[in-house]
Formats: structure tokens, sequence, C-alpha cells
């Protein structure tokens, strides 16, 4: 991406901002960081920190996505880049970027400060033709493999049990199948609606496991078992990184972990699957 494209979506998700309304009435601080406050001429995407309160509204809409299996930060993000692409966004990562990893971040804009701040703090950072777009950090060949790469924050934990030798990780194609129990496919069509994209990836990576060996009986899906007595977990599959604060533990019982990045109702259903070692 062009720097003068990503500079104009940054003044638009800061008109956006001055607009208020729910859900970016809760958005304390923006900061900027990577490439772009670096001044690389073609940036890639704009890297981005939101930190963030609560209310009410959006305890009880965290609790129903994370029932459903949605990512609770959906309507924040539609709201901060509307329909377009370019903006990646952290949220709540301010400390551990600082104080963990050493990134300096640009303040864009705080609560209680004019909004032409921000407009003004943007203007300030300048174009810089030796910087470059950095190359992605915490990367495996399996991720360069996908269509879409991790999100950082799994990267990083992947990246490292890699590295220590606790997990193997491989890129896995997911064609549309139908799991041969009966069982698995009434549990799928249960959960989830006939166009879902998640009955669509539940379906597929729960065919694959079937083919390649592992019974469903022996898989637990998006935090449900399968079957009822159910025999001993041999597999978790996650669906859009909902669960993905739990790998360490089945990992550290011997189960593998099928994750399926970016359910999708009509592109290629890929999956990462991790397997302790």
């Amino acid at each position: 991406m062009k720097r003068a494209r990503a500079t104009q979506l940054l003044h638009d998700m800061i008109d956006r901002l001055e607009q208020g309304g729910w859900p970016l009435n809760l958005v304390e601080e923006i900061y900027v960081f990577g490439s772009y406050a670096r001044g690389a001429l073609e940036p890639g995407d704009v890297d981005l920190v939101i930190q963030h309160t609560t209310d009410r509204r959006w305890l009880q809409h965290s609790l129903n996505a994370h029932i459903d299996g949605r990512d609770s930060y959906v309507p924040m993000k539609q709201a901060l880049r509307g329909r377009t692409r370019g903006l990646s966004f952290q949220f709540q990562w301010r400390d551990h970027l600082t104080e963990d990893e050493g990134f300096h971040l640009t303040l864009l804009w705080r609560r209680g400060e004019r909004f032409n701040t921000a407009r003004r703090r943007l203007d300030a950072i300048t174009a810089d033709p030796q910087a470059k777009a950095a190359p992605r950090d915490h990367m495996l060949e399996a991720f360069t493999q996908l269509a879409q790469i991790p999100p950082r924050p799994f990267r990083i934990d992947l990246h490292q049990l890699h590295t220590a030798g606790k997990i193997s990780v491989t890129r896995i194609a997911l064609p549309d199948a139908s799991p041969i129990d009966a069982q698995a496919r009434r549990h799928i069509r249960r959960r989830w609606t006939e166009t879902s994209p998640l009955r669509r990836s539940a379906t597929a990576a729960v065919a694959y496991l079937e083919q390649h060996g592992t019974r469903p009986s022996r898989v637990e899906l998006h935090s449900q078992n399968l079957h009822y007595p159910s025999d001993t977990i041999e597999c978790f599959v996650d669906l859009g990184w909902r669960y993905f604060s739990a790998l360490t533990r089945y990992l550290h019982d011997q189960q593998s972990w099928l994750e399926i990045p970016r359910p999708h109702p009509t592109k290629p259903v890929e999956g990462l699957h991790i397997q302790p070692l």
C-alpha cells in the first residue's frame, strides 16, 4: 500500500472517531507503530494499538460472541475502518508492546483531546525514503503458506513453542467434505446454521481428522465434545482463534490442536495442525 493511501485511511478513521457512537465511544487511546510510523513509503498495513474501556453493552456483546464462537472485536474494527482494508488493530496491547517487546508507539489520540490534535499528530509523521516495511516477525514456514498471516499475538506464542522444540506446525488444506460419523454430523447441524462459515469449517475439519485416523468420539470441537460420552480427547478443533488461550493445556496432555484461522462461507478452508513433540 502506498503511503498516501495509508495516510488517507488514518484520516478517515479519525473522522469516524469524531462522529462517535457505540462502540467508538469506548476508545481511550490510539497509537501508531511499525513501518508507517517509521516513515516507510509503502508500509503495507498500518499497525495500530487501540486501548478501550467497556460498558454493559460491550460486556453482553462479548459474552454472546464468546458463546457463538465469534470475534468480539468485529463491531469495533468495522466502526474504525469502515468498509476499507489496510488498518491492522492490536486491542489492549499497549503495555505488552512497550514493556515486553520494546516497541515505540506514537500517540495519535487520547480521550479528552480535540480531534484536530490527532490530525496534527498524523501530519507530523513524515515520510522517510530510507525506511522500509519491516519483515513480519515470529514467522514460521506454515504461516507463509496461509492466505492470511495469523495475528501477531498468536504468531508469537506458536513461534516460541516451535523454537523451543515443543510443537510442530503444519499448514493443511481442508476441502469441503462431510464426516462419515452420523453423531458428528448431527452435532454440527445442531450448533450452526447451514450458511454459517463456522459450520462449513467445522464439517471440513472433522472430516479431515476422520480421514486421517482420528475418531470423532476423540475430537473436541470448539469447546464441545462430538460424542457423549466421549473417548479420551486426541484433538481440539478451534475456529477463528476463539479458544487459542487453552492451547498449552491440551499440548501438555499430549493432545493435538487443529486451528482454522479464518472460517469463511466460500473461500478455501485452511488449517494449522499443531502437534506436541
